[in-house]
């Protein structure tokens, strides 16, 4: 099964929970918070956005998990924090991850933490039972690449293009072959993000991987006023999108001569 897992800058507006529960209800597998920061060196002009208005209504880690802790027992998928080195070392990793584990969140995606700087951080989350998801882009080296495979728990974010997040009129061309050599080199689920924008790039993507991330595309609706009925509509459908390709992926194995095997 693809996998779709939505991003949700937690504390984005006051009824944001709303939002994560709509992702639920319309088939995400996963939800992404991040957990905003004022200097985001890989976010793009609209989670930048995001997080400026959460950053303005008063959102902090302390209160986005007190948030996810109220809501844990309407909370049904995983949820994975994502954010930056600075607000995971202000008090420590080790710290830091007891709390997240403790409002329910199960994984933690930190970009800027290399994979060789990511001993103390990898320790931490090991301890708190949460999984510490790695990225790889286009330009990786081999070896560097293998490790990530090797140490990313859950899955592998594949970063799809050198720049910063944000919505885009096509899929990066660099996507479809750094899922593949991810592949080579782990059996974990890799997930492509970073400008998918529409049903059509997120098909694209998902052939080539295992799943998407779908984050600006989402966060700018929400900035530009959208309800948590409108985007459970807008989430429901690139999971449609993504079980089609699910669908023709049983009937070819159901009928290799669609691929041209007539053994």
């Amino acid at each position: 099964m693809k996998r779709l897992n939505p991003y949700l800058t937690g504390g984005i507006t006051p009824d944001w929970i709303d939002y994560l529960l709509a992702f639920q209800e319309a088939g995400a597998d996963a939800v992404e918070i991040g957990l905003p920061f004022s200097d985001p060196m890989m976010d793009g002009a609209t989670i930048q956005q995001a997080s400026e208005q959460a950053l303005r209504r008063g959102a902090t880690v302390d209160s986005i998990l007190a948030d996810l802790a109220a809501a844990r027992a309407r909370i049904r998928i995983p949820l994975i924090a994502m954010t930056y080195a600075n607000l995971v070392l202000r008090d420590g990793p080790e710290a830091f991850c007891r709390r997240l584990a403790q409002a329910g969140v199960s994984g933690l995606i930190v970009p800027d933490v290399p994979v060789d700087e990511a001993d103390r951080l990898e320790a931490a989350t090991t301890a708190a039972g949460i999984d510490l998801v790695l990225l790889a882009a286009p330009v990786t080296e081999p070896d560097r690449l293998a490790e990530i495979g090797r140490r990313s728990r859950g899955f592998v974010y594949a970063v799809s293009v050198m720049d910063t997040t944000g919505e885009r009129d096509a899929l990066a061309a660099t996507a479809a072959p750094l899922a593949r050599r991810i592949k080579e080199v782990t059996d974990l689920p890799v997930l492509i993000g970073f400008g998918i924008s529409n049903l059509e790039q997120a098909a694209t993507a998902a052939r080539a991987g295992d799943g998407v991330v779908i984050g600006a595309a989402l966060m700018r609706r929400v900035l530009d006023g959208a309800s948590p009925d409108d985007l459970r509509t807008e989430v429901a459908a690139f999971r449609a999108a993504l079980d089609r390709l699910d669908q023709e992926t049983t009937v070819v194995h159901a009928h290799p001569e669609v691929s041209g095997d007539r053994r």
